[in-house]
């Protein structure tokens, strides 16, 4: 059946950012399912045909170079995991490579950290990269490097990584696929039940619907996919969560049928600039907020002036990001600070005409402008 919302959705997206979890690419063994390479690359290539950039999040790496090893599990020691990902990336790129190439392109691979992200000029660097590949007519194959990364190894299996991606281009749509049809209330392997197909409003009464699902291969479960999927929408973009064991399930969602779970964008699409501030960036600190800043910053599109101040929470620079919370902890916002922790706590709860008496260097009447500040719930 077609769905009029998601068949616009799906014609004005013009990139799409597609991440496949290691449970699509696998088999139980922990071998490359080929045979799955090859009916999601048939697919790429026809989104292509239609006029759709498509950049691939792929996991698959670690679980590669677990078969390639002869190992039946996974090892819990990161050694043994960088070097299971060092193996694996080497035959997942291969094949994505000999699979490209019969439809007259390549593929490119493109290795990140989480740093890649936060440093602004790498950030650029990668946006940069990703423009080109896919003005030459690229596939980009996205993977976390894990080869090096350390906390990225238990990241959520590259699901918030495919929606940091989904920040640097224009038009974005993503789509996570796994081994489950999307979203259930309840839990889909012991009830029969249908996923969920629409949510409009992320928030705490979805996530309770997770059940943990995660598989031997795969570090993710619904869980990440719907904080991923949180933080690709609120920023503007909107995702879906589906059944990547499917052999249509590209071609049915650029149709606009009913597949998977569609979650709405939550607001206004942001420029580049504040989904860097706002999704890209982990808070070196935070700033506790009185009811009045809360409101003026949330409510009234404000900027935040030291007299709404509580408390400093951390040790920041001038200029690091900064995550602001109300009265009960919830972070509901960041920006870039234009004062230290240490200046912001000396200046918290003065109106900004008491500033210049407290600091020797005053350049700004507000703590965070507004122009560098983003709500992100």
């Amino acid at each position: 059946m077609i769905d009029l919302v998601r068949k616009e959705l799906a014609d004005t997206s013009e990139t799409w950012v597609v991440k496949i979890g290691s449970s699509v690419l696998t088999r139980e063994d922990g071998s490359l399912d080929t045979e799955c390479l090859a009916c999601l690359a048939r697919q790429v290539n026809e989104l292509r045909v239609h006029g759709k950039r498509v950049v691939l999040v792929s996991s698959g790496a670690i679980a590669a170079g677990l078969g390639a090893m002869d190992k039946k599990c996974r090892p819990e020691g990161l050694p043994e995991l960088q070097a299971a990902a060092a193996v694996g990336q080497c035959n997942l790129m291969r094949a994505y490579e000999d699979l490209f190439q019969h439809y007259q392109t390549h593929a490119a691979q493109i290795l990140l950290t989480v740093e890649d992200i936060e440093n602004r000029t790498r950030y650029l660097n990668v946006r940069n990269t990703l423009r080109s590949l896919l003005e030459s007519g690229m596939v980009p194959i996205v993977n976390e490097n894990d080869t090096v990364s350390v906390d990225e190894i238990c990241f959520g299996d590259n699901d918030r990584l495919a929606a940091m991606i989904t920040h640097l281009i224009s038009s974005p749509l993503l789509i996570m696929l796994t081994v489950v049809d999307g979203l259930y209330d309840g839990n889909p392997e012991s009830d029969e039940l249908l996923p969920i197909s629409l949510i409009r409003d992320l928030n705490s009464t979805t996530f309770e619907l997770v059940q943990s699902m995660a598989s031997s291969h795969g570090r993710g479960g619904m869980k990440t996919k719907l904080e991923a999927a949180q933080v690709a929408t609120s920023a503007g973009a909107s995702a879906i969560i589906a059944n990547g064991t499917h052999e249509e399930v590209l071609l049915e969602i650029l149709r606009g049928e009913q597949v998977g779970t569609l979650v709405l964008a939550q607001g206004g699409a942001l420029t580049a600039w504040k989904r860097w501030i706002g999704f890209s960036v982990r808070p070196q600190g935070f700033m506790i907020l009185d009811e009045g800043a809360q409101r003026a910053v949330r409510e009234q599109g404000r900027s935040l002036l030291p007299a709404g101040i509580k408390e400093v929470v951390g040790n920041f620079n001038k200029g690091d990001v900064v995550g602001l919370k109300d009265i009960q902890g919830r972070e509901f916002a960041r920006g870039l600070s234009n004062y230290s922790s240490q200046a912001t706590h000396k200046i918290r709860g003065l109106h900004s005409s008491q500033i210049r008496p407290i600091l020797e260097s005053h350049s700004y009447d507000e703590v965070i402008h507004r122009d560098n500040l983003v709500i992100t719930v």
